[in-house]
Formats: C-alpha cells, structure tokens, sequence
C-alpha cells in the first residue's frame, strides 16, 4: 500500500521520537535536557546499565552508542515490536489519531465493514468471559482449575465459557444492537436449516479469543467439554477477519516477544501456548488445530528467523515434523530454516512444564535439531544400509529431497551437511572392548575407509582446528592491513562494503571503517576503544599469521599495502565467484544420471573456469590459484561423495 504525499512528514509533526521511545525506555535525567530535546537512556536493544542510547528530539532520530542502532519513531517501532513497516505506520498513527489512508472507496467500506465485525467478536469475548464466571461453567472453571489456570491466566488469555445454549449468545448481542447479518458475517452463529432462528455457532465450550498481530478479536477456538463430541476443538469458521491458514495464536504477544530475543516457539494447540507463556517462553505461538500452512510459515519466518517446531514426542508429532520437513524444502532461503525439538513420548510442553519446570524445557529448546538433521533422521532412521543398493537409495532419496531447494548456494551447503553425515554412517569405527569379556569385538563400520589421522601440527593449527578458514585468514588480513593504513579505506571502499566476515567482531571492525574518518592507527584504535572494539581490534593483531607479516610490522609503506589490499580482495572476490560457478555446475548436473561422463567434463570446466580466474593480469598469484583449486578439489570431493558420483577407470 502507498502511503499519500505528506502522510508521513504529517505522523511526524504529531508524534515526535521521544514520545514514541519514552514507552520503552527510563530516561537519565541527569544526562538527559528535556527543554532541549536531548535525551538518554539505558539502549532497549541490548543489555546495559549505563544511559548509551540517544534521542534527538529536534531531528526525530535515536542512535545507540554501544549497539549503533539507529532509526526514526517507525524504525524504533519496527525493531521493539517485530513489525513491517506499515504495521508500524499503523501502530503510531493510531496513537497520534490519525486515520490510515485506504486505498480506494472499495478498500474503505471493507475497512469500516471489518470494524463492525470487530466490534461484535469483542461483544462475544466479553460475554464468553462473564459466562464463565456463572452457576453453568462449574465443569469449566474445575476443568481450567485442573489444568493450573489461575484467575491471573483465565484474564490475560481472556478465556470463557459457551453454554451449551442454542440461543445464548445470539439473544445477548442483539440486545446489545447487533444485526443478525452481522453476527452471521462474523461467523458468531450459523442459520437454521429448518427456517427456524439462526443459532450459537459455539455451545458447551471453553472459549478462546484468536487475536491478529494488531490485537483484533477475529474468532475463536472452542474446546469442547462434553468427551463425546465429535469435533474436541472447533474453531470459527472462514469470515472476512478469519483465516484459519493464515492465522497464528498468541501472534502479537510472540512477536514483540521474538523481537526482544526469546526464541519463537511453534507448539501444537491453545493450553501449550499458554503453558510456554506461562512458564516464561513468551514468544510462542500455534497453528489453529491443522499441519502448518505455507503462509503460516512464512508469517513466521517475518518473525524470526529460526522458528523452533516444539511438537510432541509420539508418532503423530513426528509425522508432523516430517511433513513440516517437506513442506519447508521448497521455500528455504540463505538466513531463514526451522529447528526441530521433539519433546519425551508422551509428554506436551504443558506436561513437560509441570513435572520438569522451564529449565527442562529450555534444555530441549537449546538442543534443538536443525531442518537438515530431521532430514536424515527421516531417510536413515530405522533402516540398514548394508548393501550398494540400500546405500545408492538413501542417495537418490536424498538428491531428490534437496532438488526442491531453489537457492543454489543453499542447495550446496545441504549437500555438504548431508555428505559429512553419510560419511559418519557409513565409516567403520575402531573395535572397542568389551569389558565383561575382555576381547576385541568388531566395530559397526559399513565398508568405506577411514581417513587418515592428521599431524598433531596440523591439528593445532588454526585452519586445522577449524578456527579460521582461508577466507578468515584473508578477511583478517585485509583488516589489518586497513586498520594500519586507513587511509586507503576509501580507495577500497566499494571492495570492503561487498567483504561478508564469518565472525561477528570483523564484521564490527570492518563497519567501523566504512563508517570512521580517521586517516592513522592511532585514531581507529580511539575509535575502537569509544565503540567498544578495543578488544577485537587487540584479538586481531595478535593473531600470529599477522603478526609475521612485512606488511603490519615494517616501516610505514602504504602503497605496499594497497598492492596487497588489491591482490587480497582479488583472492578474496574470486574465491567468492567460485562458489557462484559451482551453484551453477550444480544447477547443470541436476538432471544427470551417476556415471555421466557429462559429470566429470562439467566439474572439469569449472576447475578450468576457477584457474583462468587466477592467470596473470586478474591480480591472483600462482600460490592464490593453487590454495583456491585445493579449496575447489575439497569441495569437489563432498559433493562426488554426496551425489556418489561414479569412478570411471580409463
């Protein structure tokens, strides 16, 4: 939706950032000069205790010395709350009271229609919850009592009770003025079929109000207190506010709750989410009594990034994972997955909770299985691979599952994942004894050789370890080199804003430089110190591969070091161009059959393309080409292994 010119400016003028931010915030009154518009306080988007976060009242901006957030009154909305941008417009307009454009006269008269519906589904909560405290909800309130909802619960969750009434709440609201068409429209109750009276769409049951992210009652859950119902929990039905597939519980609650760093849990039902609140997992949310959606899931992914599936550790739940597994396969993205935490068998995290507490569940959350792990698990568990057949059908199973994965670069890290797992299965494990006995039994290896140990100095170093990459020996090189000559950061600025470090304080360290003005050592280490990078700027230039390096320890000699930022960003950037080749040799090969020469000529052609990358005139070096294609051979070889490639003998 476009907004109209001047909308914006005039939601400004109305309410300024101090007003917005002073929700969230205590300001330092001592720092603080309100006259002037000058405000601090502690930073609400990281912990600290000291008043870091500055409000410019005149300007209408807030910028956080230690975190660097920055942003308007919409951006602070956006970031506390976990909304889009027009949500936060919305959020904010209507503090200010102002009206939200519509977008056409249709687009108004649905808008005002809504609000009707609104209005009778917030008469329904109201008469649901004082039913609830009636002679007829005895069963209800035990029932609620049974399952530990305190009147504190039953309040915030605004939960009822449906007499088992034909009439009941229909008779109620149109004493209070509604319409029968609306009641209808708003799917409170159903038109007889016999031509009779229209009646209850609810009877006989625990009410739950369903909320969308912008607080509006919508519709309903019932759970039935009669055991022989058919239908245990019954929702509203389809309505212009309701739409069960588009639809989460508890969705403002989790997401403002996501958005200040509790991880977004996706439970099975209406008393799981209430228990996970209860028990201090705010930001947890559920489907409406179905399988996850395709636009539930992607209204969680605008949530968090991880959503963790909580689901119940019998057969059912794990069908439920394994259909979520198929299901998110074709909509991953770099960032964006799901994890997987399967609770003991027989147990909800209601269950879980009550015997165990939070830390039993936090434990569970924390171990939580990523999406490629519960890919495995469902092509190997409870099967034998000990046949060239069984083995060649896990591969084909698994080339099919990841085929649907439309990021190639994503498809590739998949392939690697799962080839180390399959080289974990099937490698024979050295004989273990058995004490009992005292003998030597055989180990459950599957028939593939085990690599060859490497050196303990291998081992110890830091490629070896795993501590750094080449990439991360690049990376930090070309940050040092930048730190002691900044005033070259200029010339490489379009180089150094396309760097992408793995760890997060190079990533600060390299954002400071885009961002700093200084032109010597000595006042980036000032400003490291003033941002609170002092530390990693200390961790970077002690690291021993630069501390050997000419370049960081000799005299002064900055046009050296701008031919080694050149030939280091060349590496750097090549390197990142090989893996966009292999993305698109896989893309290639997606449809070939194992043993197609056309495998080997393809992966050849992009050894080939890689090499010409690094011929003379592109700024590689010799030693660059042959650390890149033992990088590009390493990677050859999880995939020949993934894909189980064959051998051909010439």
């Amino acid at each position: 939706m476009s907004l109209p010119s001047g909308f914006l400016d005039e939601l400004r003028t109305r309410v300024s950032i101090s007003q917005v931010a002073g929700r969230k915030v205590i300001w330092d009154t001592r720092k603080s000069n309100q006259a002037k518009g000058d405000l601090w306080a502690p930073c609400p988007f990281h912990q600290e205790k000291t008043a870091s976060f500055h409000v410019d009242d005149r300007k209408g901006f807030y910028y956080c010395f230690g975190c660097h957030a920055k942003g308007d009154a919409i951006r602070f909305v956006q970031e506390t709350e976990n909304v889009g941008f027009m949500e936060a417009v919305e959020i904010i307009a209507r503090e200010a009271g102002m009206q939200m454009p519509a977008r056409d006269p249709q687009a108004a008269q649905k808008a005002d229609r809504n609000t009707e519906l609104a209005k009778a589904t917030e008469a329904a909560v109201a008469h649901f919850r004082l039913q609830l405290k009636t002679q007829g909800a005895t069963a209800a309130r035990a029932y609620l009592d049974r399952r530990g909802l305190d009147p504190a619960a039953l309040d915030r969750f605004e939960i009822g009770f449906a007499p088992d009434a034909w009439q009941g709440l229909w008779d109620a609201l149109k004493a209070k003025g509604f319409a029968d068409e609306l009641l209808l429209e708003a799917g409170l109750a159903k038109p007889s079929q016999k031509g009779g009276k229209p009646y209850d769409t609810f009877r006989g049951r625990i009410m739950f109000p369903i909320r969308d992210p912008r607080g509006r009652c919508i519709g309903f859950g019932g759970r039935a207190m009669d055991p022989n119902d058919n239908a245990k929990y019954l929702n509203s039905p389809e309505t212009p506010l309701f739409d069960k597939g588009r639809t989460l519980y508890n969705h403002g609650p989790a997401r403002e709750a996501a958005g200040k760093g509790q991880p977004l849990i996706v439970a099975e039902g209406y008393m799981d989410v209430i228990a996970l609140v209860r028990g201090g997992f705010e930001a947890a949310v559920a489907p409406l009594g179905t399988a996850i959606t395709e636009d539930q899931l992607r209204l969680l992914w605008r949530i968090a990034d991880e959503p963790i599936i909580a689901l119940d550790g019998d057969k059912a739940g794990l069908r439920a994972a394994m259909r979520l597994v198929d299901l998110a396969m074709p909509m991953l993205e770099a960032g964006k997955t799901l994890r997987f935490c399967i609770l003991p068998e027989g147990q909800d995290p209601d269950d879980l909770l009550k015997a165990k507490g939070p830390e039993a569940m936090r434990a569970l959350l924390e171990g939580a299985e990523p999406l490629v792990r519960m890919l495995w698990r469902r092509e190997t568990e409870g099967r034998v691979f000990d046949t060239p057949e069984r083995r060649a059908a896990l591969d084909r199973s698994l080339r099919q599952a990841i085929s649907r994965i439309p990021d190639q670069g994503l498809k590739r890290h998949y392939g690697e994942a799962l080839a180390e797992l399959r080289r974990a299965l099937f490698r024979p494990q050295q004989a273990q004894p058995r004490p009992e006995r005292g003998r030597w039994t055989p180990g459950r290896g599957r028939g593939f050789a085990e690599a060859q140990m490497p050196l303990a100095e291998t081992r110890s170093s830091a490629l070896g370890s795993g501590a750094l990459t080449a990439d991360d020996l690049r990376v930090t090189l070309i940050l040092a080199t930048l730190c002691r000559y900044p005033a070259l950061v200029a010339r490489f600025e379009s180089d150094l804003d396309r760097l992408r470090p793995r760890h997060p304080d190079h990533a600060a360290l390299a954002d400071l430089l885009l961002r700093t003005e200084a032109t010597d050592a000595d006042e980036i280490a000032r400003a490291c110190a003033e941002s609170g990078l002092g530390p990693a700027l200390e961790s970077l230039s002690g690291m021993a591969h630069l501390r050997i390096t000419p370049i960081l320890n000799a005299a002064p000699a900055p046009e050296k070091a701008a031919t080694t930022l050149t030939e280091e960003f060349a590496k750097y950037h090549a390197a990142r161009a090989m893996e966009a080749e292999m993305s698109e040799a896989l893309e290639d090969l997606a449809g070939l059959e194992e043993g197609d020469p056309r495998l080997v000529r393809r992966l050849n052609h992009a050894v080939q393309r890689r090499i010409k990358a690094g011929q003379p005139g592109t700024g590689e070096t010799t030693s660059a080409v042959s650390e890149d294609t033992s990088a590009l051979s390493q990677g050859l070889r999880a995939l020949i292994e993934a894909r189980v490639w064959e051998k051909k003998s010439r």
